[in-house]
């Protein structure tokens, strides 16, 4: 019989540890409220005690996301998993998730304690978890590498503790799936009371394979896996959510195992965390990069021509792309356009849709055909921005072989226009000058990143720039067919990212 694993995601926790993807918490509710019409089983909101906006973050998303079991995480100390289970008490249901790790490197160089003391710390965390959620998950940090022994003992304890939950970690992306499997087995074999937990499984990717290790786990019993969208986490990222479940879909037969994920929201739920994040997917990516579909060798064009099934073994409409052939132009109503966006899994309020629209007539004044790609560059640039401290109302840049590249911006700081002239390397910089002579900024730019979104000359271009202020990174998109108004459009958003973190940091500091 088909048993159903339980998909946990830690893409606003563990994702947002990578460089580069921290998120506000607007950022994350949208990325949250995606995560609950993915239909995954547990969202890990956070870890509240990090800092007084993530704890306000997590409790945001416990009060506003229905569906999935919101999680908070928290060390094995009292202050962390009381301030856990408090983030967590809105939800409709919550649970706090508390580790410690019970590697002997582990054990010995951070936490300078001896085992004993870390199986008290672990079954004391517990119990005191226990009494504030129903609903109790522990983690063995760097389990890959613990002794065998002591793995099986520390598990039974928190198992009659009150763990629901028992996660195996592969902390450090250090397993082989046959190893890995193996400990999973091990573990379903010796630890006594092994039927009264769920066994999860948290693989990290620094060799590859951490896709690979969760299924090897789940082949040996493991009812659980915690993944992230688009894999991003710690340093080579994690478990794929996207691959986990598209090989628990596709390959059902062999695993004997499926899960609740509607897959249809897959590439929607990519889409948004790129947007919000920056971090663009690699074409080549499994099920949601730009070529996952793409053929262009002759051979497998004409297999497929002939049946699909020939080179693609699941469908793109599976995972939540079109394959309408309704092409958008010039000429096109707003009943067409509202159509698409529904299409490419974008659901707009009327304004929303309003403001959209305009956008999408003025590109297609300038392109023969608006792509699914222009749209998506469309929406994201518009539907993730904050209330907006600064507005671009004009820019004017030159630049040629003979002269200074030199860029006359003009913005609205609160309704008052200020303009100003600089000159720089290249327009670009000559415009980001003249954006920071206005705004006063002290923010140092981190990242530019440029894509076009689609071929040809006339191809609309994306940017992604990250700035640096106070020790945070704050990621401005901006799209457009003139690369140079697109990255002040970037560069803007950016800096209403720094300037709403200023203000709400200020509001918590209170008088």
């Amino acid at each position: 019989m088909s048993r159903t694993i339980r998909i946990f995601d830690t893409t606003l926790r563990d994702g947002e540890q990578c460089p580069g993807a921290s998120m506000n918490r607007e950022e994350k509710l949208r990325v949250a409220e995606q995560l609950a019409r993915l239909k995954v089983d547990v969202i890990e909101a956070g870890f509240p005690a990090a800092s007084a906006d993530d704890f306000s973050g997590v409790q945001q998303i416990a009060k506003q996301v229905r569906g999935p079991i919101i999680a908070g995480l928290a060390r094995a100390i009292p202050r962390d998993i009381e301030q856990a289970g408090e983030a967590v008490a809105p939800a409709e249901r919550g649970r706090i998730h508390t580790f410690i790790a019970t590697s002997p490197i582990h054990m010995a160089h951070k936490l300078k304690m001896e085992p004993r003391q870390v199986l008290e710390a672990a079954v004391a965390a517990v119990k005191l978890a226990r009494n504030l959620s129903d609903d109790v998950e522990f983690s063995a940090e760097d389990a890959v590498r613990s002794d065998l022994d002591f793995l099986c003992q520390i598990t039974e304890a928190v198992i009659a503790a009150g763990a629901g939950t028992v996660n195996i970690p592969d902390t450090v992306g250090y397993a082989i799936p046959a190893e890995f499997g193996e400990l999973i087995g091990q573990l379903m074999n010796r630890v006594p009371n092994i039927d009264q937990t769920i066994i999860s499984v948290h693989c990290h990717n620094d060799l590859g394979l951490a896709v690979a290790n969760s299924l090897a786990a789940v082949e040996a019993g493991a009812g659980q896996v915690e993944c992230t969208v688009n894999g991003i986490g710690e340093r080579a990222g994690n478990a794929s959510l996207e691959e986990v479940v598209m090989a628990l879909s596709v390959r059902r037969d062999l695993l004997g195992a499926s899960c609740n994920v509607d897959t249809s929201e897959i590439t929607r739920a990519s889409r948004l965390l790129s947007s919000v994040t920056g971090m663009v997917v690699q074409p080549n990516k499994a099920i949601v990069g730009a070529n996952a579909f793409a053929h262009e060798s002759g051979i497998h064009q004409d297999g497929l021509l002939k049946h699909k099934a020939t080179y693609e073994i699941m469908t793109p409409e599976s995972v939540g792309l079109s394959e309408h052939a309704l092409v958008l132009g010039k000429h096109s109503g707003r009943h067409a356009f509202g159509a698409k966006l529904k299409d490419l899994g974008y659901r707009l309020e009327d304004d929303e849709l309003n403001l959209a629209f305009a956008r999408f007539k003025k590109l297609a004044d300038q392109k023969k055909e608006v792509l699914d790609e222009d749209l998506d560059a469309i929406v994201s640039d518009q539907i993730h921005r904050i209330p907006e401290a600064y507005k671009l109302l004009q820019l004017n840049a030159s630049s040629g072989t003979e002269s200074q590249p030199t860029a006359t911006v003009t913005l609205s700081i609160n309704t008052v226009e200020k303009s100003a002239t600089a000159e720089g390397e290249g327009p670009v910089d000559a415009a980001y000058r003249a954006i920071a002579a206005i705004t006063g900024t002290q923010s140092r730019l981190a990242a530019y990143i440029v894509q076009a979104i689609s071929g040809g000359t006339d191809a609309q271009g994306s940017v992604t720039v990250k700035v640096e202020d106070g020790g945070r990174i704050f990621t401005g998109q901006g799209a457009d067919p003139d690369i140079v108004l697109a990255s002040a459009r970037a560069y803007v958003n950016a800096l209403n990212k720094v300037v709403y973190w200023q203000f709400h940091r200020a509001r918590m500091a209170g008088p």
